[in-house]
C-alpha cells in the first residue's frame, strides 16, 4: 500500500516537471557660427536646453555684471526679513569713499538716507557702485563680511570658476567669474519676484533724500531703452544688467521672449567697434541681438515623445493569458531642436529593459525599463518605460516555478541523498533479514522432521 502511494507520487511528480513552458512573444559650441566677444552662452531658461555655447568656462573679469549677485543677496534678506524694502539706509563713508571717483555712481553721499528699494534700483539700473557697498553693510555688517555671503553663494549654487573682491566689479586680479557660473546666479536671482520687474526697468526716479533732490535713473540697457543710443531696441527683451571696464570688455546678461518661448544670453568681453561709415558698434548688445534672432528663428519647441505611445513590449513569464506586455513611457517629453531635425527620423531611441522579460503578475504602470532619447552626441532626455496593462499570474506555472525553485536549493538534494540513502539501507536491512529468517526457517522445520522421524530402542 505504502509502495502504490510513494509511486502515485512519484509519476505526478514527473508530469508536473514535464509541463511545456509558455511561448516568448518575440555642445559646448553649437553649430559654427561664433560671435564676437571672449564667451557667450545662449540658453533656454526653462529646460536648460544650450543653444549656444562659446568659451563657457573661461575665468573673464565680469565688471558691474557682479552687481547681480549683489542684487540676489539683497533679495534674499529681503525675503527671509532681515530688509524690507521700506527699511531706510545711511551711507557711510566708507561706502562711499572706498570707490574711485570715475566709476559708475549715482552720487550718493556720506550721510545721505535712501530706501533699501531706491539702492536696489540705483544698483541695477545706473550701476551704482557706491549703492552695492551701502547695501552690502545693512546685509552683512560690513562690506568684507558681505563679499564672503557673496562667495559661499557663488559655491552653493555650483559655481566653480568664481571668486568675488568686490561688491561692484570694480578691477580686480581676485575678481572674476564666467558665463556659465552667471547663468546659474542669474537662474536663482530670477526666482524672486521682484528681480524681473526691477531689471526690466526702463526709468525710475528716486524720491528726494535729506542730501539730495529727486534722481531719475535710467537703464543702460539698450536692448531695452533707446534713450542713450539708438540701433539695439530689441522687441521681447525684458533687461536685466550690463557692465563694462577696460579690463572686462563690454558685458551683458540679458533675457527676452518671443512666441512663449525664452532666452537667456550671456556676453563677456565684447568690443566697442567703430564701423567704416563712422557709426561706433557696442558689440554687447549687436551679438545678443544675432544670438536672439538665430535663437529664436532657428529652434523650434517639438514632442519627441508621446506619453501614450506604445514603443515595445517585453516578453512575460507565468502567465497563460498573454505572453508579452506592450510599453509606454512615463511623460512627455519635449525639447528645443533645430528647426533642421525630423524628430521621427533624426531621433534615435535606445531602449533598455530592467530584465529580458518579466514575471506575472504585472501592473498597469510598473516600471519595466527606460527610453533614452538622442541625436549623435546630443542626449535629449532618459525617462522610464512603463507597463501598459495588468497581467495576471498562472496558478500552475508559478506552483511550477516555486517548486523548481525549492528543488533546486542545495538543502534539498541533501535531504533527499540521504533520504535515498535511508530507503537503500531500511531495503538492505529488510532483505538480510529476510534471508536470515527463511534461513531459521528452514533449520527448524529440518529440525522438527528430525524429531517425529526418531526410531530408537525402547526399554
Amino acid at each position: 500500500m505504502k509502495n502504490r502511494r510513494f509511486l502515485s507520487f512519484f509519476f505526478s511528480l514527473v508530469i508536473l516537471l514535464t509541463l511545456a513552458a509558455p511561448a516568448y512573444a518575440a555642445k559646448d559650441d553649437v553649430g559654427d557660427w561664433e560671435v564676437a566677444a571672449k564667451a557667450a552662452l545662449l540658453i533656454d531658461p526653462d529646460t536648460e536646453e544650450i543653444l549656444y555655447a562659446r568659451s563657457i568656462h573661461e575665468r573673464l573679469y565680469p565688471a558691474s555684471l557682479t552687481k547681480i549677485m549683489t542684487c540676489l543677496l539683497v533679495l534674499e534678506a529681503i525675503d527671509d526679513g532681515t530688509l524690507s524694502k521700506e527699511d531706510v539706509l545711511t551711507a557711510s563713508e566708507l561706502a562711499v569713499t572706498s570707490i574711485p571717483p570715475d566709476g559708475s555712481n549715482a552720487g550718493i553721499k556720506v550721510g545721505e538716507e535712501l530706501t533699501v528699494e531706491s539702492l536696489l534700483y540705483c544698483i541695477m539700473l545706473s550701476s551704482a557702485n557706491e549703492g552695492c557697498n551701502i547695501l552690502a553693510e545693512a546685509v552683512a555688517g560690513s562690506i568684507d563680511a558681505f563679499v564672503e555671503k557673496m562667495n559661499s553663494k557663488a559655491k552653493s549654487l555650483g559655481c566653480e570658476d568664481t571668486h568675488f573682491a568686490n561688491t561692484n566689479g570694480l578691477p580686480d586680479t581676485d575678481h572674476y567669474t564666467t558665463a556659465w557660473d552667471l547663468y546659474l546666479i542669474t537662474k536663482e536671482a530670477r526666482t524672486h519676484q521682484d528681480f524681473m520687474p526691477l531689471v526690466g526697468t526702463v526709468y525710475y526716479e528716486v524720491p528726494a533724500t535729506n542730501l539730495s533732490n529727486v534722481r531719475k535713473l535710467r537703464t543702460t540697457n539698450n536692448l531695452i531703452t533707446n534713450w542713450y543710443t539708438t540701433g539695439y531696441l530689441y522687441k521681447g527683451a525684458e533687461g536685466i544688467k550690463t557692465g563694462s571696464t577696460s579690463a572686462a570688455g563690454y558685458c551683458l546678461v540679458a533675457s527676452a521672449s518671443r512666441s512663449g518661448r525664452s532666452l537667456l544670453s550671456v556676453v563677456l568681453g565684447a568690443e566697442r567697434i567703430k564701423l567704416e561709415d563712422g557709426t561706433v558698434l557696442t558689440q554687447s548688445f549687436s551679438e545678443t541681438i544675432k544670438l536672439y534672432d538665430w535663437g529664436f528663428d532657428s529652434f523650434s519647441r517639438q514632442i519627441i515623445l508621446e506619453a501614450d505611445e506604445l514603443v515595445g513590449e517585453v516578453p512575460v513569464e507565468l502567465s497563460q493569458e498573454q505572453n508579452s506586455v506592450k510599453i509606454h513611457p512615463s511623460q512627455e517629453i519635449e525639447r528645443l531642436l533645430p528647426n533642421d531635425i525630423n524628430p521621427a527620423v533624426d531621433i534615435t531611441r535606445t531602449i533598455t529593459l530592467d530584465q529580458e522579460s518579466v514575471e506575472a503578475p504585472v501592473t498597469k504602470g510598473q516600471v519595466l525599463g527606460k527610453i533614452t532619447l538622442s541625436n549623435g552626441d546630443t542626449e535629449y532626455a532618459t525617462v522610464d518605460l512603463l507597463a501598459d496593462e495588468d497581467v495576471s499570474a498562472s496558478r500552475l506555472l508559478v506552483f511550477r516555478r516555486d517548486l523548481l525553485e525549492f528543488l533546486h536549493r542545495p538543502v534539498v538534494w541533501l535531504a533527499a541523498g540521504g533520504t535515498v540513502a535511508a530507503i537503500v539501507l531500511i531495503c538492505v536491512l529488510r532483505a538480510v533479514l529476510k534471508s536470515r529468517r527463511r534461513r531459521y526457517s528452514r533449520a527448524s522445520s529440518q529440525g522438527r522432521r528430525n524429531s517425529s522421524g526418531y526410531r530408537g530402542r525402547r526399554r
